[in-house]
């Protein structure tokens, strides 16, 4: 695995993706944001098959920022991949929801999510809760060293 400088937005609700572009520049994150907005189109991205084939699945985004609730693959299945895979095992990831199922909670991080994150309805509120995560996962955090490994 080699982490790349980008951050994976995995969002079906593009009010919810335009508020975290929003959200992002507003922080100064400088990383760039590659957007999916299906369950699917984060499977292919993330392992570079179906559409993203041909992209090297070594090179893996820094953070996941993974709705749940997706159309075609949900979030849960995503994270789980994510987790079962020797080029993305390492990769945080943040779960950004709406959901307030204890339940949901408890799988993501059974599943090894890094963060639960509930969306907040108030701008401002989001705006905060994204410039934290930003802080936190792109300048703070140390992420694991660059491992090579033959792709399969």
């Amino acid at each position: 695995m080699r982490l790349s400088s980008s951050v994976l937005l995995v969002e079906d609700d593009e009010d919810h993706t335009l508020l975290m572009r929003r959200a992002l520049d507003r922080a100064r994150v400088a990383n760039p944001l590659v957007v999916v907005n299906d369950g699917e189109a984060a499977r292919d991205y993330l392992f570079g098959i179906g559409k993203h084939a041909g992209r090297d699945p070594r090179d893996a985004p820094v953070l996941v920022l993974l709705d749940l609730k997706l159309p075609k693959i949900s979030g849960i299945d995503i994270l789980r991949r994510i987790r079962a895979h020797p080029f993305t095992e390492h990769i945080p990831v943040v779960i950004l929801t709406t959901s307030d199922l204890d339940e949901d909670l408890v799988r993501a991080y059974g599943l090894g999510a890094n963060s639960f994150v509930r969306k907040p309805v108030d701008f401002d509120a989001f705006q905060r809760a994204v410039e934290r995560i930003a802080l936190y996962w792109l300048v703070v955090n140390q992420p694991p060293p660059a491992i090579e490994r033959e792709v399969a």
